[in-house]
């Protein structure tokens, strides 16, 4: 499926901003569920291209400047093949890196039983599915019930949350009972909701030595496909947000985000 999708955020300021630094995480790299035709992030900055400790593809920018406003945009064209499972290259970090809980992925008894025997027989499709399953039954996806600190044992306890929320507790089920998980962000074509266009999933590792996942989407029940267009991995939503950043100045800040995504040549 080819996908053409339009990121912008836009920040206003109610005093000048007199410095920024910032991160960003918004550009797909190639592999075999996706083809990258073409892509290009902007900034009121100079950007500076790397590739982070995950193997995402990342850019940084700073500014030295009064600002009032500004905005960050990244767009492209990108096909899609629906391939769930995915191998790593020898850059990217250990598989093991993902057994590591962290304090959005904390484990506890409720996450641990949540999964308990599903993986006795090895990561299988149907064990990965039938977890997603679990995890959306026992946290509905509903907004407003959570923020971006909500802890995965907490969002179960609430029984509800976001994609961010279900791919937390679905990574942090995987992690307490020994199988490495991390964090998807990346897009969503649903024309019917286009507030799933930013979206969350997760990948598990089936194959630690032939560093092989297995990607799923447990707010729609499915393995990840022709529909998904990945962006960034990380152990858990800190670790690889779209932006993260900080500055000096600016007094209060308001952030607004418009992501538009379109199918075909059109």
């Amino acid at each position: 499926m080819k996908l053409r999708i339009e990121h912008e955020t836009h920040y206003e300021y109610s005093a000048p901003l007199h410095y920024s630094l910032q991160s960003i995480r918004l550009t797909p790299q190639a592999s075999a569920h996706q083809t990258v035709v073409h892509w290009a992030v902007q900034a009121p900055g100079k950007l500076f291209g790397q590739r982070d400790g995950y193997g995402n593809d990342a850019h940084t920018w700073s500014l030295a400047r009064r600002l009032w406003r500004g905005v960050i945009k990244a767009a492209g064209l990108v096909v899609t093949h629906a391939s769930p499972w995915l191998d790593d290259d020898a850059a990217c970090p250990s598989p093991l890196v993902y057994l590591r809980s962290t304090t959005l992925t904390a484990e506890d008894s409720s996450l641990k039983e949540l999964a308990r025997g599903l993986f006795d027989d090895g990561v299988s499709e149907d064990a990965v599915l039938e977890l997603a399953r679990r995890v959306a039954r026992r946290v509905a996806y509903r907004g407003g019930e959570t923020t971006v600190d909500t802890c995965a044992a907490d969002a179960l306890k609430l029984g509800a949350g976001v994609c961010q929320d279900q791919a937390h507790v679905f990574i942090a089920a995987c992690r307490a009972n020994g199988i490495p998980a991390r964090y998807v962000s990346g897009y969503f074509y649903a024309p019917e909701s286009p507030a799933l266009a930013s979206h969350a999933w997760a990948d598990v590792c089936t194959d630690v030595a032939a560093r092989r996942w297995l990607s799923v989407d447990i707010t729609h029940g499915c393995l990840m496909g022709e529909r998904h267009v990945r962006l960034a991995v990380g152990p858990d939503y800190a670790a690889c947000l779209p932006i993260r950043g900080v500055r000096h100045g600016g007094g209060k800040e308001a952030m607004r985000v418009n992501v538009a995504i379109r199918a075909g040549d059109a």
